[in-house]
């Protein structure tokens, strides 16, 4: 990363990146697919309905993993194997111990989070009873994002996408058994989720042991380390501050959708994994960037730096432009696909129409917010997202939305921002 040519290295990293995002949520919509050709729209709203508030709990414990992955990648620049081992135990153990906080807070607080979002009465037992079985993996599913944020710090996107490929295949394969051959429903999906994440976790988990090198885990560092666990907190707990912010302000745009009824709140849901697809191949882009970065501002290459940001922003710009014309094109097939009710395809039409189309906005600001926590300021970008996302939604809410009150006006909320 510190040296040669940067886009064909940069592209090198971010495909097999921008596959595993794409494919973790096409793996995530056929739990939609599944519900909705098997089981209904009320199960789609009801796991629909709760993708806000999982984004909303999760987003500051993942955001520590980016603290990880930042001073990983600093250790490979700085050339020093053994500040990354502590680093990588460090991890290990964090990953573990946040995970069984969330599982506390999300399942005994399931009914209440769902109620203060005034979750539709139809569907509000189903959507209780699968946020508790997501949770209840929670540990689980940490384990596997800090340990697959450590394999791409030292470089390694191939490996963590052979291990979703294996999960995603497990979890389609459950699904269909759960709520086709079972007939659980709701509960099946949520099961056959925390099980596929279990899968790739131990598979990322045994690699880190089986490494050599700047990620290896040893388990005679199988303990906390004070030095890097502040580092890592540093950096990690202002990008998922910024996480939480940019959740919550799709928590209150939740709650306004929720309002429409069942249809647009299953419409959403679809549109939601829909240009989903679009922001998360973006996303590999993003955490290209970080990655980069991070390892030339440990090897002290400034000059080279600016460079990646351009690159990045330009890269990022393309790939969501022609992602989102892909999407948008095929929007009614593909809502088609997961609902059998037109009502609910054209509720799914409205939102990427408004949304996807100018989502490349979406990448350029995260490619920027996450040049400038590579070089340190995490709580810089913090800001920035803070005044730009949930501040400017919040007084859009309270104003421009309230004299012009329709769901088309919710979602401009995201482009403006």
């Amino acid at each position: 990363m510190c040296e040669g040519a940067i886009f064909r290295k940069m592209a090198i990293y971010a495909f097999p990146l921008i596959i595993t995002n794409v494919l973790q949520l096409l793996f995530n919509a056929a739990d939609v697919a599944v519900l909705g050709i098997f089981d209904g729209d009320s199960s789609v709203a009801a796991v629909s309905s709760n993708g806000a508030l999982i984004g909303l709990i999760v987003s500051l414990f993942v955001g520590v993993s980016v603290g990880a992955n930042v001073l990983i990648a600093r250790c490979v620049g700085e050339n020093n194997p053994e500040k990354a081992h502590r680093t990588v135990g460090t991890s290990i153990v964090v990953s573990v111990l946040l995970g069984a906080v969330l599982l506390v807070i999300g399942f005994f607080g399931a009914r209440t989070f769902l109620q203060w979002m005034k979750s539709d009465p139809e569907v509000i037992d189903l959507a209780v009873e699968y946020l508790q079985i997501y949770f209840l993996g929670m540990p689980v599913m940490m384990l596997y994002n800090f340990a697959a944020a450590i394999l791409r710090a030292v470089g390694d996107t191939v490996r963590p996408l052979i291990f979703l490929v294996v999960a995603g295949v497990a979890n389609v394969l459950l699904n269909l058994f759960f709520v086709v051959v079972i007939g659980n429903g709701v509960k099946g999906v949520g099961i056959a989720t925390v099980l596929s994440q279990l899968v790739a976790a131990i598979l990322c988990v045994i690699t880190l042991i089986k490494n050599d090198g700047y990620s290896k885990f040893g388990i005679g560092y199988f303990r906390i380390y004070p030095k890097e666990l502040f580092e890592m907190f540093r950096i990690g707990i202002p990008a998922g501050i910024q996480g939480c912010l940019f959740s919550i302000s799709n928590v209150f745009i939740q709650t306004e959708i929720n309002l429409y009824g069942v249809n647009a709140v299953a419409g959403n849901g679809i549109a939601g994994q829909l240009d989903g697809i679009i922001y998360q191949a973006m996303y590999g882009i993003e955490l290209t960037a970080l990655a980069f970065v991070s390892q030339n501002y440990g090897a002290g290459n400034i000059k080279r730096i600016r460079k990646i940001v351009l690159t990045s922003v330009l890269f990022v710009s393309v790939v969501g432009m022609i992602m989102s014309t892909v999407i948008v094109s095929l929007g009614r097939v593909f809502g088609g696909m997961m609902s059998k009710d037109p009502a609910v395809v054209d509720y799914v039409m409205i939102r990427l129409v408004i949304v996807g189309i100018p989502y490349f906005l979406c990448g350029i600001m995260d490619v920027l917010s996450n040049a400038i926590r590579g070089v340190g300021h995490s709580a810089l970008a913090m800001i920035i997202t803070l005044a730009g996302t949930l501040v400017f939604r919040l007084i859009y809410l309270s104003t421009v939305y309230q004299l012009f009150k329709t769901i088309e006006m919710v979602y401009v909320i995201y482009p403006a921002s």
